[in-house]
């Protein structure tokens, strides 16, 4: 129940921006009668720090379109009392109050609270390099670290630019920095780019960023920034490498990943995770029955596997201001998990991925299996269709769908969220399988590319199919035969090692040819034709399994083994 007029209820919380704005917002819109107070660090309450990369390449021109909204406009329209330059410093959860130093008078004051909301957010991380403070280097995570970067770029006019760490803001920032005519080295220590897809995905984008002459450097460990020699032409540092290697550079772009702020939940005796996020439960409440926490500084459970986990994103923190507001005001709401749906542009091609990954469900133990389909973002014959690449992580056993990875044109991200919506439903290979999906030639197909996706997926849970991954080709048996069945004219594009070469068309009159002691790998462009290879042969009393994904999953993977460019001649047999 809410507090009466008399003595309306005092709700505090700390941080604004996704997280914390929403709480406020949320919480006015259930209260006329409460007395909200906004506690912010910054000058900034309400801002849209996702978009800071593209303000930096002159791509949203308006600074102020960044701001979403200001304390003025927050008291006009809600009723928030909102106080900019001000900072929690401590908690004293016996007498529910929280004290506030003013930084621009360094004065310390005492707050009482019914209610406290800490949505603190997270720092960038700054590693102890050696020189990592050095001017021309930055993090960017807000406003004024973004005005920052823009000072620094009109006063030094950077010729060549680094960006350390390949996650979404370095991305973003390799693609904006390039706008702005410099050249780029990416420094990830990590075997590939974007953690969150699995290794054959991340080669896409990996591919894009080579293609626009980005110098990738992956598995690659930096140690120092230095002071340039004489004969190192650079304004900022030489960045150095653990292998030696020294690259002079003007702007050095610190994208290393975040770190909860937690310090004030730890000193009033929060539970804090191993993690090193603030613990919640469903509800958003922390361990102190008044205290509740939202945003990058929390710890999660995986909807799936049940473990904690830190998912620094923008659409999550802002339903969980919504769900802690609204458990605030007595109205009983629970978070359900952030399954960690995302979407980033690199250049020309859109990655978009949803719920879990390979390497994390090998890590929780899980069992399960991917297939990979390379349709069309829409009809061939209708103009300007591209190549998707699907990939779908599931159980064959009953056909849960644990994560889906999506590659290619803007439609990349409709597809996702439909996969992200059936994933939060609950839905199975074969339910999606069946979705009426809208079709028309500009947009989709008939059978649009998610129901593609899940049909693959569902010819394996129904033991229509057995299928192999790419990695399972490069060292066959001597029972086992790689049998390519695309047309000639393909295969003088593209080739597996070791394969041999009978056409689909050419299969059934051709099929004595096959030895039927031996296990028949099959493989087409993408896996389409040859899973019909695949019924075929199965019918006909071979060993049969079908390369999920086709030679184009396999080159994904073995970029250095490749013919000729990656295989993308069945774009015009699919047009047919």
């Amino acid at each position: 129940m809410c507090a009466s007029m008399s003595n309306p209820k005092k709700i505090v919380v700390v941080g604004g921006v996704a997280g914390g704005a929403s709480v406020a917002a949320r919480a006015r819109r259930l209260s006329e009668e409460a007395h909200i107070i906004v506690i912010e660090r910054g000058s900034f309450v309400s801002y849209a720090n996702c978009g800071l990369p593209f303000h930096i390449g002159g791509e949203i021109e308006n600074r102020e379109s960044l701001l979403v909204q200001t304390p003025e406009g927050l008291k006009n329209r809600f009723d928030l009392d909102v106080r900019t330059r001000s900072e929690a410093v401590g908690i004293d959860r016996e007498t529910r109050h929280v004290e506030i130093r003013n930084l621009e008078t360094n004065e310390v004051y005492s707050q009482r609270y019914d209610d406290l909301v800490l949505a603190p957010g997270a720092a960038p991380l700054r590693p102890p390099i050696p020189g990592i403070d050095r001017v021309g280097h930055f993090a960017l995570r807000s406003i004024p670290d973004m005005d920052a970067v823009i000072e620094w770029n009109n006063s030094v006019q950077p010729r060549h630019a680094t960006v350390v760490g390949a996650g979404y803001i370095g991305l973003e920032m390799v693609e904006q920095l390039t706008h702005l005519g410099m050249s780029i080295t990416l420094i990830e220590a990590a075997p590939q780019i974007m953690g969150v897809i699995d290794e054959d995905m991340a080669f896409w984008p990996h591919r894009q960023l080579e293609d626009h002459k980005i110098d990738v450097r992956i598995g690659a460990m930096v140690v120092g920034f230095e002071e340039p020699t004489e004969t190192e032409d650079a304004r900022a540092s030489t960045v150095v490498l653990a292998d030696g290697s020294r690259l002079p550079t003007d702007l050095v772009i610190l994208s290393i990943g975040v770190k909860p702020e937690v310090e004030l939940a730890r000193t009033a005796g929060l539970d804090v995770g191993e993690l090193g996020g603030i613990r919640v439960n469903q509800h958003m409440r922390t361990s102190d029955k008044h205290i509740w926490a939202v945003g990058d500084a929390i710890e999660v459970r995986n909807p799936v596997t049940q473990d904690w986990s830190l998912l620094p994103l923008a659409g999550p923190a802002n339903r969980q201001g919504r769900v802690a507001a609204d458990n605030v005001m007595g109205r009983p709401s629970r978070y359900r998990g952030t399954w960690g749906t995302s979407v980033v542009r690199v250049f020309d091609l859109t990655i978009a991925a949803t719920g879990l990954n390979e390497r994390q469900l090998q890590r929780a133990g899980i069992t399960f299996e991917s297939v990979h389909v390379h349709p069309l973002s829409h009809v061939g014959y209708y103009p300007g269709a591209e190549l998707l690449d699907m990939k779908l992580v599931f159980s064959a056993e009953d056909g849960t769908i644990y994560g889906a990875q999506v590659v290619g044109d803007e439609s990349a991200a409709r597809r996702i969220d439909v996969l992200a919506t059936a994933i939060q439903g609950g839905l199975s290979v074969d339910d999606v399988a069946q979705l009426e999906l809208c079709y028309a030639p500009a947009y989709g197909a008939p059978k649009d590319p998610v129901n593609l996706l899940t049909m693959a997926a569902r010819n394996v849970v129904n033991d229509d199919v057995d299928i192999v991954q790419w990695h399972e080709v490069d060292d066959l048996g001597e029972d086992e035969v790689l049998l390519d069945v695309r047309s000639a004219e393909e295969r003088e594009a593209s080739v597996i090692p070791g394969s041999i070469h009978i056409p689909l068309d050419e299969l059934r009159d051709r099929v004595d040819e096959l030895d039927k002691s031996k296990r028949l790998i099959v493989h087409c462009f993408s896996g389409q034709r040859s899973y019909f290879a695949s019924r075929m042969l199965r019918l006909r009393g071979f060993d049969v399994r079908n390369l999920t994904g086709g030679i184009r999953s396999w080159q994904a993977a073995h970029p250095d083994r490749e013919r000729h460019k990656p295989a993308t001649e069945h774009i015009s047999a699919l047009a047919k």
